[in-house]
């Protein structure tokens, strides 16, 4: 247990601490409990929320005990960190859906096997929900100086960018209860969270110091950015979402593996359960022979492994192989094919008899039909990875995949898709 500080530091994974040198104490002398929180917010966790649940996992890995807890209490209130308005409120019943699915997600990367290290999940609602208004003012709410709530960053954008609601104003209070509540159930003396949450984390803390008169402790891990600056967690078309449904497997592993090289060596660290010794040859690597691209392959194969599953991981794996030319298409299943279509240019069209040629200009990766016939007659169109040699060829019923798709190739990288509409 004596290297995990160590470690978290070497991965770029601690941004800011209470006392960096007491913890480590902590955590040397013995199991320390620790929790981290995650809002019911969206129907799924993202990228950011996944530097802390892997953070957590190797917490854990080295002997100490983590709790997840899902916000069933503070979902329903909205937390206004890196937020310039007011969060709209969802309904309860929403908010309901979203905690059972992301319970779901946070247990994926625990390990609740009984042992001493056992995670433990819970939701703040369980001591939130029933808390009278005069047991929160009186218990809790004294021991917030206004002065001290106003000097919190979120709180000061908030009131110079045009105002922040008590509902918000409190969430704070809330939080830091949290704390509370777990020191006294469960001896938690650990919250983790992200940079943009240290005010709420170090509210939990002086609450326990004003409660109790015990130290414990508050560790936030950076945002994780691009060499430029900007931050990770968005594609270009929204979040890197964990979950499947908002973004596909295939998708998720091509974000990884199309990473600059400068990218890589961060993301390593961060996002893999790779040695130092691995990751730095991985880094020597890289810098001797870019092109092939080793870094950003174990990279996108083992997120993928650790958020969708080998299975998964081998299905995108094969529908890339494939929509390049390197496997049968036709034995990628509909789901995946469908998946890896939609990430690349493509058009829905009615069955009309058009030619290669009409559908390469459709599907966008060709300018036009006159540039597409010039495409095959110079031997650099491809249909289902087969060369196109007739400027006139129109596919027939045999060519749908799935009885529904057709992969259209530019050369040996330009790929787009065809969707036969119902």
């Amino acid at each position: 247990m004596s290297d995990i500080i160590d470690d978290l530091a070497w991965r770029g994974l601690i941004a800011v601490s209470t006392d960096l040198d007491h913890l480590r104490r902590s955590l040397d002398a013995g199991q320390v409990t620790f929790y981290c929180g995650f809002d019911p917010t969206a129907p799924s966790l993202h990228i950011g929320n996944l530097v802390l649940l892997l953070t957590m996992r190797r917490l854990q890995l080295a002997g100490h005990r983590p709790i997840g807890l899902v916000g069933g209490a503070t979902g329903l209130i909205g937390d206004p960190s890196g937020k310039s308005a007011e969060r709209v409120l969802n309904p309860p019943e929403v908010v309901a859906g979203w905690v059972k699915h992301i319970g779901d997600q946070v247990a994926r990367y625990l390990d609740f096997e009984p042992g001493p290290a056992s995670a433990l999940m819970v939701s703040n609602l369980e001591w939130t929900e029933e808390l009278p208004a005069l047991a929160y003012l009186r218990d809790i709410g004294k021991h917030f100086p206004v002065s001290q709530m106003l000097s919190r960053e979120v709180v000061r954008a908030r009131l110079e960018s045009g105002g922040i609601s008590y509902t918000e104003f409190s969430y704070q209070i809330l939080q830091a209860n949290d704390f509370l509540e777990l020191y006294r159930r469960y001896g938690c003396t650990l919250q983790i969270g992200g940079s943009d949450q240290w005010g709420n984390l170090v509210s939990g803390v002086d609450l326990i110091r004003r409660v109790t008169g015990d130290t414990v402790h508050a560790l936030a891990t950076p945002l994780i950015t691009k060499p430029d600056g900007t931050k990770y967690g968005k594609s270009e078309d929204g979040a890197i979402w964990l979950s499947p449904e908002l973004m596909s497997p295939y998708a998720f592993h091509q974000y990884w593996l199309n990473r600059a090289d400068a990218e890589v060596p961060g993301l390593l660290r961060v996002f893999t359960f790779r040695s130092r010794e691995e990751i730095e040859d991985l880094e020597r690597e890289l810098a001797e022979r870019p092109a092939a691209r080793t870094a950003q392959r174990v990279l996108a194969d083992d997120l993928t492994m650790l958020v969708h599953g080998a299975e998964e991981t081998a299905r995108a794996k094969a529908a890339a192989r494939a929509l390049f030319g390197q496997g049968d298409l036709r034995d990628l299943d509909e789901k995946t094919l469908a998946s890896a279509l939609a990430e690349a240019p493509h058009a829905s069209i009615e069955q009309t008899g058009a030619t290669v040629a009409d559908l390469m200009a459709a599907s966008r990766i060709m300018p036009s039909k006159s540039a597409a016939r010039r495409l095959i007659e110079e031997g650099g169109a491809y249909l289902n990875n087969v060369k196109v040699t007739d400027i006139n060829a129109i596919p027939d019923a045999g060519d749908l995949l799935h009885g529904r798709f057709l992969v259209l190739r530019r050369g040996k990288r330009k790929v787009g898709g065809i969707e036969l509409s119902p």
